[in-house]
């Protein structure tokens, strides 16, 4: 029994990493996976680099030295939460629950 052993050991570990190589985190049957996941973070790369551009030319506008009033004014009435009086504001009860 003792020479069969050691070659029972190396034959599941062989066996093992077999398996790992197919269905493991990065086998090759996860492949679609991966590129899938890939597509979901570049998408979402591109839109987090949208955003920062959009609040890079907002951060630039609210400077002293370019100070943009009507974006200054918005800024101010979305914090203190006031509204033209020629707007028209539309409240919601965030507390109701609808009955399904």
């Amino acid at each position: 029994m003792k020479p069969y052993l050691p070659t029972a050991c190396l034959a599941l570990l062989i066996v093992y990493f077999g398996v790992q190589a197919l269905t493991g985190q990065r086998g090759l049957l996860t492949g679609a996976d991966r590129e899938a996941m890939l597509e979901r973070r570049t998408a979402q790369l591109e839109s987090l680099q949208e955003q920062r551009a959009d609040l890079e030319v907002r951060a630039l506008y609210l400077r002293t030295d370019n100070l943009s009033r009507d974006l200054l004014e918005e800024r101010a009435r979305v914090v203190l939460g006031f509204a033209d009086p020629r707007d028209y504001v539309i409240r919601l009860d965030r507390n109701v629950v609808t009955a399904s």
